[in-house]
This record gives structure tokens, sequence and C-alpha cells, in this order.
């Protein structure tokens, strides 16, 4: 019996042998062999990488149907059905070039037009960036963006702002869709809500947009563009889990109601209950959360393809912070400390394409902001509703294309604070004007004009050029200039204001502020005979600002000032994108800002406070097509920072040590609709308190119980507060949170 199991399994192995076939071929593009390019059989382990001169072999596969697949990062995958009954030589596969620079963008010029066509520099990232380094909101998905830093604001509560180039939060301009919805009130308290997996794409455009978008649009401004729902998955979720106990899920789907309407639907959920104190000051280092977020977004067919969409969000959030012992009980109580959010937000918007020949849109939204907070003893009742309508006329003629605007704003905010006598409503109308002219084949000039009236501060007047050289169809060159204003809420953006011991001192009724900026850009593309290509994207910039509002915390520890600055504040530097897929199928991105942010006032100059000199992130990206298995790591690195310090006795550094944060995550993608991943962020372990003796000061004493003042209110050095300080959580400028892994799962049925 044996000897004939032995023989059986001789002659099947005989069998196979003879019914296994080898595969050789080559990969091309534009004709010249393709180094490195996966070249595999469907639903088998069985592939091959071609040589440095594009040839492929493949041994062992069966006979019968099959289907080859050749992918290489930065070119479409082609796909070829072949079937086996003898060994197959020849096999040709020509891959064209997937360039992501053909991107349609629309926030630099308000119409949608091909990123490399646009007179404005748009940046564009797509959720396959944002999901190298997946997290549970845009806020901190932006830390891999170079020249953008998710700055945090507080060391209690968390809460943060946005900074481009260098300039604090305030001046950069946050809209979904295109519409100025998340400002003032939200840009502090309610970025943190929108779900990543609804976004289509990200578009980011650094310096002033005013002409276009008017206040806040100072010093940049981020889209996030939403999917259409005819676009979007019948089913998708995303949902992953770390070892700190953070959970985030992520769910939707879309369906047809009627003949004529496609509803998209979303939800995010976040939830954080883990009291987590590792660097033992009896703070919380992280705050806790529990956050909902819906979104519904409604698309309607008409005639002539017209344009007609609706969407909503709801948006509610429970955040707290503050010594390990706080519960609810003790909010707003002088025993415990702790800083407690709750956030109520409602959204609504839409367009609308009016039923006529030209084509004229009518762009519309509305939000409410319901803030009821408490940091320590100190309440901050706050509400804020923006409503906002614009049409747009989009004419083009020949070698012009013309654009005119008229747009109306409604602000109203009041809060509980000393600063805010009554409610502050005002109604601001606008008009713009913009003409891109096309000057020849190489040469196109943008020009801009914005008129809005403000009844506080009368008229203000916003123009920009924008210039565009394209000497070949690989390089462009683009000059843009132009001014920006912001008419400044104090209290919806200085966080700084409302925790901590500092009084706040407004030394004067605040002007806006005016900016003049000049941009000039400079983009490459390159390919190379062994199948690489390069993209670089350089920029220069330098900002002026009059009437600048900043902050000053030096002149007294205790207390914050604010006035208009009697000189002037620049924001100038430098930086540099680079793109490449390499011949060895790696995908990277490496980008570097440096910058200079300074504000002189009697012939003194000084750095901004909480703003660092260089910074710069990196992605690296590699999939073996075989197992299905992609490694992504991603970093970004911070130079030096002048921190607010209390005073000469403080031992906390001036300023913070060069600090890098890095992560690295694995995807497997070899079941269908479903990719599963894992990873470790904060591969460093780097958290703040590194080199400090300690991050929040008087932590022990949240409520200056033991703190002697001197006659003008200066603490005073004792045996007990020998640094002669308060309490003050604002020296912060990078996250507590260390290492961590992560635990994920997508599923998407198209």
């Amino acid at each position: 019996m044996k000897r004939i199991f032995v023989l059986f399994l001789l002659v099947n192995s005989l069998l196979e042998a003879q019914n296994s076939y080898t595969i050789q071929g080559r990969v091309l593009s534009q004709n010249e062999g393709l180094p490195f390019v996966s070249v595999y059989l469907k639903n088998s382990n069985l592939g091959s990488t071609t040589d440095e001169n594009g040839n492929f072999k493949i041994s062992n596969a069966t006979s019968g149907k099959h289907e080859i697949i050749a992918s290489f990062v930065g070119y479409r995958t082609e796909k070829k059905a072949i079937i086996l009954s003898e060994n197959l030589n020849g096999l040709i596969f020509n891959l064209e070039i997937d360039s992501s620079l053909d991107e349609v963008v629309i926030t630099g010029t308000l119409k949608p037009v091909s990123r490399l066509e646009s007179a404005v520099p748009v940046e564009v990232y797509s959720p396959a960036f944002f999901k190298k380094n997946p997290t549970p909101n845009i806020f901190e998905a932006l830390q891999n963006v170079n020249g953008v830093r998710p700055q945090l604001n507080c060391n209690v509560c968390n809460t943060g702002d946005i900074h481009i180039n260098g300039l604090e939060g305030p001046y950069t301009l946050v809209l979904i869709d295109g519409m100025p919805i998340v400002s003032g009130l939200s840009t502090v308290y309610g970025l943190s809500g929108i779900p990543n997996s609804l976004i289509e794409q990200v578009e980011i455009v650094k310096g002033p947009a005013s002409t276009l978008y008017g206040s806040e649009a100072v010093g940049g401004l981020i889209n996030i563009i939403t999917k259409l729902p005819e676009n979007a998955p019948i089913v998708f979720a995303d949902s992953f889990i770390n070892t700190w106990g953070e959970l985030n899920v992520d769910a939707g789907f879309k369906t047809k109601v009627g003949e004529k309407a496609t509803l998209l639907f979303g939800t995010n959920y976040f939830k954080f209950n883990n009291r987590v104190d590792n660097n033992n000051d009896n703070f919380t280092d992280l705050t806790l959360q529990n956050r909902i977020s819906i979104f519904n977004k409604w698309d309607f067919k008409r005639k002539e393809n017209r344009t007609f969409s609706l969407a909503g969000r709801f948006f509610y959030e429970d955040r707290w912070g503050g010594e390990l012992q706080w519960n609810p009980s003790f909010r707003g109580g002088d025993e415990v400390y702790g800083e407690s959010i709750y956030t109520t937000r409602y959204e609504l918007l839409g367009k609308y394409q009016l039923p006529i020949d030209e084509k004229v849109n009518f762009q519309f939204s509305y939000s409410d902001h319901d803030q009821n907070s408490v940091y320590g003893t100190t309440p901050y009742l706050a509400k804020q509703r923006i409503g906002f309508g614009q049409l747009v006329w989009d004419k083009p003629l020949k070698n012009h294309d013309l654009l005119f605007g008229t747009a109306i704003r409604y602000n109203y905010y009041n809060d509980n604070t000393t600063a805010t006598l009554s409610a502050d409503e005002v109604t601001i109308p606008s008009l713009f004007i913009q003409d891109e002219i096309k000057l020849n084949e190489k040469n196109n000039l943008l020009l801009g004009l914005r008129y809005d009236y403000d009844k506080r501060h009368g008229s203000i007047i916003t123009p920009r050029m924008a210039y565009k050289y394209k000497p070949t169809p690989d390089d462009i060159i683009r000059i843009n200039a132009g001014t920006g204003f912001r008419v400044v809420n104090l209290f919806t953006e200085e966080h700084a204001a409302l925790t901590g011991a500092r009084d706040v001192i407004i030394e004067e009724e605040l002007e806006p502020e005016q900016s003049y900026n000049i941009n000039v850009n400079y983009l490459r593309k390159l390919y190379t005979k062994k199948g690489m290509i390069f993209t670089f994207d350089a920029s220069v910039w330098y900002t002026h600002f009059t009437n600048a509002i900043i902050p000053d915390y030096d002149t007294n520890p205790n207390q914050i000032l604010y006035d208009n600055l009697d000189g002037y504040s620049t924001s100038k530097g430098i930086s540099l994108n680079i793109d490449a897929v390499l011949a060895n199928g790696i995908k990277g991105s490496i980008g570097a800002t440096y910058q200079d942010v300074t504000q002189t006032e009697n012939d003194n100059t000084t750095q901004q406070i909480l703003t660092e000199k260089f910074t710069g992130t990196w992605a690296l990206s590699y999939t073996h097509q075989p197992t299905k298995i992609t490694i992504d790591y991603t970093g970004n690195i911070y130079g030096p920072m002048r921190l607010p310090t209390l005073g000469g006795l403080d031992p906390r550094q001036e300023y913070s040590p060069t600090w890098s944060i890095q992560n690295i995550q694995f995807t497997y993608d070899a079941i269908n609709n479903i990719e599963l991943y894992t990873g470790i962020k904060n591969l460093l372990n780097w958290t703040p308190n590194k080199g400090n003796p300690f991050i929040i000061a008087r932590a022990n004493d949240p409520f200056d119980e033991n703190v002697t003042f001197d006659p003008q209110g200066n603490a005073i050095a004792t045996t007990e507060n020998p640094y002669a300080l308060t309490f003050d959580p604002s020296y912060v400028y990078a996250p507590n949170q260390g290492i961590r892994a992560f635990f994920g799962l997508r599923y998407t049925l198209k």
C-alpha cells in the first residue's frame, strides 16, 4: 500500500510538471523598458519583478484562464487576460504615466481648472495621502503637510488651530466645499468633527486669498471637498483602535432616492475615556473626548447637467481635561481643576446653478455654534451664527476667463466675557471680479479685486495679481501678489485668554489687520529613462502685516496684552516639496520649509512666539504585490520655537528643542473590499516634558491658593513657590501622547 501511495505522488508530480508553464515578456513606458514593475497572476502567489530592461519571467503557472497584472506606483495599472496551454513568450505591457498633477482644483480661482493650468499654486491631497497615517480627524491629518502645522493651544483641553507658513490659526480660513463655515469658534473647537472617509480631496492655498474669500483668508486657506454622492462607494466603513484606548469609527452609504436624487450619508464617532498621566503631574496627558458627527449630502439631477446639491452636518462633542480626580460634579468649582467643553454645531450648505443660459451659481451656507465651556472657575458661554450667500457668474470670452461675484455674510457672536458688552451682529456685503487673460500659449495673467463694506471699519478693498509662465509642458513659474485683511473677534480665537491665571488686557479698540504678500512658485516634472518620476515644487514668499494683533506674553508674565502692533510684522521663507516614484517601486515625498516670522515695534524685532524656524515632512510607501502588503513610513520634524514662559525664574526651557513625530503602518489588501492595517505612532516616543522639570506651571496649585502676589499683582518667589509662578497650561508645543500601536479595518463596496 505504501508503494502504491508513493507511486501516486510521483505520477501526480509528473502530471503537474507537464501542466506548468512559463510566462515571459516585457513592460514598456514611452517605448523604454520599465524596471522594478510588479507583474503577477491575480488570485495566486505567482509573480515577478521586471529587471533594469523591463523584462520579467513567471514560472510554474498552471494551465487555463488567468488575469495577469502589471502594476507600478506612478503608472496606470494594466491587466491582460491569457489562456495557458503552453509556454507564453513575448507578452508586452505598455504602462501610461498616472500624473497626479492633472487633478482638477477649484480653490485658487473659484472655478474648476487643471492643477497644471491654475495661475494660483494649489496643493492637492487625496484620501490615499491621509491613509498613510490614519487619524480620527482632519486637524491631526494635516501634520504631514509641508508648511502646515496643527498647533495645540492648551495642555489641559488640547484644543488647537492650524498654522500655515508660521502664521497663527486665525489667519487660516477653513472651507467645506468652498463655504466659509469653519471659522471663529469652530476654528478652535469644531474642526475635529469632519469625517475623513467623506473627503474627496483637500486643497491648500498658501498666502492671502481675501480677494475671493474675504476676511480670515490672510495667511492661506484649506478647502475640504467632500465626495459627490454619485462617486461615493455604496457602503463604506473605517474603524481603528489604539493601545491608549482611542476608538474611531467612520461609516456611511449612498443610495438613490427616486430617479433624480442621490443621497450620501456618513457618520463619525470618536471616544477616548482613559485617564493617562505618564508625566506624573496629576493632570490628564490627553483630553477625554466623546464626539459624534453626522453628515448628509444630496445631489439632484437637473436638465442640461445643471448643479443642485444640499449638505448638512450635526456635530456634538463633550471633552474635558484636568486633574485626574475630576468629574462633572466639580464643573465650575474651585475644589478640583478641570476644563470641560460641550460643543453643539449645525451646518447647512448648498449650491444651485440658475436655470438660465449663462453659467451663474448661487452658493449658500449657514452654521450655528453653541459653546458651553468652563476653565476651572471661569465659564465661557458663547454662541456664533454665520450665514453666507454668494452669486458667481462664470463668463469665458476669447482670451479672457471672467468671474463676477457678489456675496453677503452675516455674523452673530455673543459670549459672557467682559470683552463682549453686547452681541456683535454685523452684515458684510461684498463685490468681486476676476479676469484670467491668456496672453499667449505660454503666458497667463490673472487680475482680481474685491470690495467689502463693514460698518465697524468702513470700506475694505483687496486686489490681487497672478502671473503664470509655462516655458515647457513640464515647467511652470507662478508669481502671485495681493493683499488681505482680517477682522478680529478676540475671544473666539485666543484660547489662552480663557485658561490659566493670566489676566487679559485689551489696551485699545482693535482695528482690522492688513497684509501685503508676494509669492514666487516654480514647479518642475522630470521623467527618467529608468522609469522614475520626480516633481519639484519650490516657493519663496514674503508677507508684511500692518495693524497686526499679536498677544504679548512678555511685558508682564501675569497678563496677556492685546493691541494693534505699533510697527509691523513679517512672514518670509522658502519651501520645497519633492515627490518621487523611484525605480525600485518606492513612492516618496519630502518637504522642507524655512521661515522667519517676526514682529518689529519701537525698533525692537522679536521672533513670533510658538513659531518654528524650520519644518520638514516625509512619506515613503512601498507595496509588495505578491503579498499585497503596503508599508508606509511618515514623519515630521520641527525646529525650535519660542515658548510662553512665566518670567526670569521659570525653569522651563525658553525655546523648544528640535523634535520629531514618526509613524509606520502596514496595510494588507488581499481580501475583496477589505483592508486591514496596523502600525505604530510616535516611534520615538517624543513628548514635550523631556528636558523640562514640568510642563504645566503650578499643576499642584491650579487655583493659586498658595501664591503670594505683590501690590502690582506679580507673583513673589517664596519657599513654597521658589520660581514665582502661577498656574498656566499654555506652555505647549507638541502632543503629550507618546508611543502607541493601532489596529484598523476598512470596508468598501463599490
